[in-house]
């Protein structure tokens, strides 16, 4: 017969189990809940606050150049169904909120619906309601040409290969100046078209890699950009990385290729 000291004895190891399970699930459950938090902070930051790009292409070098890795502050001109990120940005949901229109020389990233909606990143160069031209180069708005001071030449990549070409400083009318590089001279495809005009409630874009960018100028497959299709403002280069002449895997290669001066860099 079974004494009440055997029983209890034999009822410790059962409770001693529980509490151990008890334990690991508490742990488990606290884990899950960190994990979860983590993750909708992190949502929530890239909804509402910035958002991380890298650079995939040479379009608005010399100012970007491919490896760039960048921030984009959505605050700066409100919130649209483009600040929102994939599956969210395909919601019906049309207009923006604490709207504020972005400035002339902006460098921006925007949805662009004629490409699948993918991102793109071009500086804003006519604002709602100007007439925009470019005649061999030249760009022209409404009908006053942008002046524009030649510094030299420079190597840069144009069509995969390291070669020199011509560099000019553009300063737009309220002042914001940048630097634009012209792989074919004023002889490239782009270099003489419009005029264009701009749509209320649009904005004229275009690549500072002007012979090499698909940009306003191409209405076919870009044209004005809706201001409830801007993300945000490109601010800062955070960590730049030479993707044009090493290849991801190339892992030894990786030392020579991070360009530690474009480090924290604005973007202007």
């Amino acid at each position: 017969m079974e004494t009440a000291d055997q029983t209890a004895q034999s009822i410790v190891p059962e409770e001693h189990t529980e509490r151990q399970t008890d334990a690991l699930r508490r742990e488990a459950e606290s884990l899950v809940m960190i994990a979860v938090a983590a993750l909708g902070l992190a949502i929530l930051v890239r909804i509402v606050f910035i958002q991380p790009y890298n650079i995939p292409s040479g379009s608005m070098a010399p100012t970007l150049l491919t490896g760039d890795f960048i921030t984009v502050g959505k605050a700066e001109y409100g919130y649209s169904r483009a600040s929102l990120i994939w599956p969210l940005t395909r919601l019906p949901v049309y207009g923006r909120v604490l709207g504020k229109p972005p400035m002339r020389g902006d460098v921006i990233v925007f949805k662009n619906k004629k490409d699948g909606n993918r991102d793109y990143i071009k500086r804003i160069i006519g604002l709602p309601g100007e007439e925009l031209q470019v005649l061999e180069s030249r760009v022209l708005i409404n009908g006053v040409p942008v002046p524009r001071d030649f510094l030299g030449v420079r190597n840069a990549i144009c069509d995969g290969e390291d070669t020199e070409v011509p560099i000019w400083r553009e300063t737009l009318p309220n002042g914001i100046a940048y630097d634009v590089q012209e792989c074919a001279g004023d002889e490239g495809r782009l270099d003489t078209k419009g005029p264009y005009f701009v749509p209320p409630g649009h904005y004229f874009v275009m690549g500072d890699n002007r012979d090499q960018s698909q940009d306003s100028r191409v209405t076919a497959y870009v044209g004005t950009v809706p201001f409830e299709d801007i993300v945000g403002k490109a601010q800062h280069i955070m960590v730049s990385v030479d993707g044009a002449n090493h290849a991801p895997w190339q892992v030894w290669a990786l030392p020579g290729a991070v360009r530690g001066a474009r480090f924290l860099k604005p973007i202007e």
